[in-house]
């Protein structure tokens, strides 16, 4: 059972929060452009990735790395591409559905674009082989700071048992020096920003 924060852990996590959304919400178009392609273009460097057959990632919303780039290049290499949604069934998870170019997106809980609920097109967690994650900052220990509802956290514990590989996907300036990780927190293994492929195992 996660143990409640305090008020400072609160307080600290809500002004990292307010700082880094405002830090990205101030790129221009240009820039967001820019820092896409650069962080497509590492990625599909990525050996992992190149090798990978199934791969989740996330529609960006509020100012966030912009993923379309990456997700084109992701369908003319012939990989499954799966977007998230908040599970209608098991409160605070997540599932994955197929998303195709013919693919008509709906929004849904916290404004998450993903396709419509279809059951075959459910992939489980097992299955895949990549999940990109969406976060708000990240620092040099591979320590992830969310939106605070602790979906990806849940969707990755014991991610190390099974055959998928998380990679965190944010702008350059998203970094801070450290995150004051809490015992729920699940540190990723890597981070992709436009500059580079940050690792931390």
């Amino acid at each position: 059972m996660a143990t409640a924060l305090t008020f400072e852990e609160k307080s600290n996590s809500t002004i990292i929060r307010q700082a880094m959304r405002q830090n990205r919400r101030t790129l221009t178009p240009y820039q967001q452009q820019k820092a896409a392609n650069s962080a497509y273009l590492l990625a599909s460097q990525h050996p992992k990735i190149r090798t990978a057959k199934h791969i989740a990632i996330f529609m960006s919303i509020d100012g966030e790395l912009d993923t379309t780039p990456l997700i084109h290049w992701l369908w003319q290499q012939n990989k499954c591409v799966y977007l998230p949604l908040i599970h209608p069934f098991s409160p605070g998870n997540l599932l994955f559905l197929r998303y195709q170019p013919d693919s008509t997106l709906v929004s849904g809980a916290l404004g998450l674009q993903h396709p419509k609920l279809d059951i075959n097109k459910i992939l489980p967690l097992t299955q895949l082989d990549i999940l990109f994650v969406p976060l708000v900052a990240f620092d040099n220990h591979g320590n992830r700071l969310g939106m605070g509802g602790g979906y990806y956290d849940r969707t990755l514990h014991h991610w190390k048992k099974k055959k998928l590989w998380p990679i965190g996907l944010a702008h350059d300036c998203q970094q801070v020096e450290y995150l004051a990780p809490h015992s729920w927190d699940i540190p990723l293994p890597e981070v992709i920003t436009p500059s580079k492929i940050w690792r931390f195992e």
